[in-house]
């Protein structure tokens, strides 16, 4: 039976509850809402609205209508940023970032549209405010930051940071590809302006969803164009929220089971997030006392979420975690889709192995995974 510690990817198993809502919806609830008035459509609707709702509570967002419903983590952070953005303006970030960030900072900034600052760590893996004030120009306008590595869990500063940007009046974007649903998110004690996660991760929801934080006051030009079912009689697209933002037909199905993972998460998270660290901290011990491996996760299990990355001395990554998929476990070798964050552990040609468990994981499948790393080694 394969053991599964690759969740900082994608979660699994998706528990029944998700698997039900969105076969509910295929059968219950199939119809386009917000297009038709029929009462099909209509019950359709009522589950978009609860399904913001459930996220609004989760994320303490000041009402439902600050939520938008985006395809995934990276169209959420293409929507903030494409979005905000202007001719000219400076945007200070990490080297940490995932690709959702720096592809489309860099493909801005090689037009010639935008200029771009990009922070290094510091020895403990985060990147404190302080950098991003150091690094503020007068047409700064945008700060982005993870709120935990995607590669070592790193959390972040980012309740600082968000004070020092506010300060600063600079918009500021969290990824939190790797924090929802693993560690209480409070966008609005966080004083983000925008705040992008996926739905398929900590949150337990379907693949092909996720969403978009706008905090109130924070103006935001529409991504893309389209039919939102409203102001249809206008050329132009509709800037009210959050329709203006969700064009084209909203993955019904998949944010039926969204909704059926965030409610899942918030009535369990304080248990999670203590069985999760206690798993990694297990993981972190283990690995620590081999020889020929190094860790680079951080070493305190309220520093880092449920994601510890290492390498054996004289072994890829990829030739470990290719290794460990033929003793039945799943993990994640390479380079994680952050060239930046490599570079700065100067893992960049070998890449690391992450495993990321999750509260559904036992002690014994950590056991066995250590096991098998030292028969490799």
């Amino acid at each position: 039976m394969e053991i599964y510690l690759d969740n900082a990817a994608t979660s699994h198993p998706k528990p029944q509850a998700v698997v039900d809502a969105v076969m509910q919806a295929l059968t219950t609830y199939n119809a386009n809402p917000g297009r038709s008035g029929h009462q099909r459509a209509l019950r359709g609707a009522r589950l978009l609205l609860s399904a913001r709702e459930s996220l609004a509570r989760l994320l303490n967002a000041e009402d439902s209508d600050r939520i938008v419903f985006c395809f995934n983590g990276t169209d959420a952070l293409n929507t903030a940023i494409k979005g905000s953005l202007r001719v000219g303006d400076h945007v200070v970030s990490t080297m940490m970032e995932h690709n959702s960030v720096l592809r489309v900072l860099k493909e801005l900034e090689k037009s010639g549209l935008i200029e771009v600052t990009l922070l290094e760590p510091d020895g403990s893996g985060t990147v404190p405010a302080e950098s991003f004030e150091a690094a503020l120009r007068p047409n700064t306008s945008l700060a982005i930051s993870t709120h935990a590595s995607n590669v070592t869990g790193a959390i972040q500063p980012v309740a600082a940071i968000g004070e020092a940007m506010r300060r600063h009046g600079v918009r500021y974007l969290i990824d939190g590809a790797q924090a929802v649903g693993h560690i209480p998110v409070d966008v609005r004690a966080l004083k983000c302006s925008l705040y992008a996660f996926p739905g398929h991760k900590g949150l337990l929801g379907p693949q092909g969803t996720g969403g978009l934080y706008v905090a109130p006051g924070t103006p935001l030009r529409a991504f893309r164009e389209g039919g939102t079912g409203s102001s249809s009689e206008s050329m132009l697209q509709p800037v009210d929220m959050p329709e203006g933002y969700e064009s084209g037909t909203v993955n019904l199905p998949g944010v039926a089971g969204l909704e059926a993972g965030a409610s899942l998460v918030q009535a369990q998270m304080n248990e999670r997030m203590r069985r999760e660290r206690a798993l990694t901290q297990a993981l972190y011990e283990g690995l620590s006392h081999m020889d020929n491996a190094v860790v680079y996760s951080p070493s305190e299990p309220a520093a880092r979420v449920s994601v510890v990355s290492f390498n054996l001395d004289g072994a890829s990554s990829e030739s470990v975690s290719d290794y460990l998929d033929t003793q039945g476990i799943a993990v994640r070798g390479g380079l994680h889709c952050a060239p930046g964050m490599h570079q700065a552990l100067g893992t960049l040609r070998s890449g690391a192995v992450r495993v990321s468990p999750s509260w559904q994981n036992s002690f014994e499948d950590i056991e066995a995974l250590l096991s098998a790393v030292k028969r490799y080694g």
